[in-house]
């Protein structure tokens, strides 16, 4: 009997280990296309960064935090029309729908980055921690750039 016993464990701890190696985190999954940072105004010490957040798997991801060393509160935003009036508001998070994708862009959600410790530079790079709800992260570098026509319409 304790020899099926010790055949059970192992069985057990092989379908275990199996299972976490082909689990992937929320970080691991998602896929980040076209990062940018735009170049702020002279004088004012906020801006927002853009990306295209794809989810090729079969479960919604969660994006719920963002962090950068540049500036000194990164938040979750978007837009909202309240009475006709564009506002922007921090929310909780940003959910990627499954085999789906979530823009940020102008005018939409993004990261915005508040009280930038240091100017940016046009074709500089701007490191971006991104934390999902499972807690795994990842780090995106988005390039600095000036708003174009273009970017707008991403």
């Amino acid at each position: 009997m304790s020899n099926r016993i010790q055949k059970f464990g192992f069985l057990a701890t092989l379908v275990l280990f199996t299972s976490l190696a082909f689990a992937q985190s929320q970080a691991e999954r998602v896929q980040i296309q076209n990062p940018w940072v735009r170049l702020n105004a002279p004088g004012t010490q906020v801006t927002g960064a853009f990306m295209l957040l794809g989810n090729p798997s079969d479960k919604e991801i969660r994006l719920v935090k963002a962090e950068s060393q540049i500036a000194k509160v990164t938040e979750l935003h978007n837009h909202v029309n309240e009475g006709g009036v564009m506002k922007m508001r921090q929310v909780p998070l940003i959910a990627v729908p499954a085999k789906g994708e979530a823009a940020l862009k102008p005018g939409s959600y993004h990261v915005m980055l508040i009280d930038l410790k240091a100017p940016l530079q046009e074709g500089g790079t701007v490191p971006i921690t991104l934390e999902f709800e499972d807690g795994s992260t990842q780090i995106v570098h988005a390039r600095v750039t000036r708003p174009t026509a273009e970017k707008h319409a991403h």
